[in-house]
């Protein structure tokens, strides 16, 4: 039943609106925007994942750093290091986003290539030389959060 522009039945009175191509066509835009966003990947939880690591069982290395990407989404250094018959490996060592670093110390210099440095974390659970550390002994003694 109709009153002045009211449609009456067992809930409150409201006004009747004609649907337009343009409040339809408002309305999918908005359903497909709201669509996107909860299929989009979420990179806080791809990239953040310790799946690949041996976090129960860290380890620590010493060697010399050959280079150093201060990248995002993660930096990484790469250490020879001396195995016990005194052969240098090559170790890949994630470490945190260079701004997740600068809070905590560092610097795009803070290491670079000659540096020696002794490096805490966890290794890959797959045997790789990779590590991911999360604390980095200077030369000095000086050590910061990774």
């Amino acid at each position: 039943m109709r009153l002045g522009g009211f449609r009456l039945g067992m809930s409150v009175a409201r006004p009747h609106r004609k649907i337009t191509p343009r409040s339809h066509a408002f309305a999918l835009a908005a359903l497909a925007m709201l669509a996107a966003f909860a299929l989009a990947p979420l990179p806080i939880h791809a990239h953040h994942s310790g799946a690949m690591f041996d976090m129960a069982h860290q380890i620590s290395l010493t060697g010399v750093v050959a280079r150093v990407e201060w990248t995002n989404p993660h930096a990484f250094m790469y250490l020879e290091v001396k195995n016990e018959k005194g052969v240098a490996q090559e170790w890949a060592v994630e470490i945190n986003s260079p701004n997740f670093l600068r809070h905590n110390g560092w610097t795009s210099s803070t290491v670079g290539p000659g540096d020696t440095i002794t490096v805490t974390g966890a290794p890959a659970k797959t045997g790789a030389r990779f590590m991911h550390g999360m604390l980095v002994e200077l030369s000095g003694g000086v050590q910061l959060r990774s």
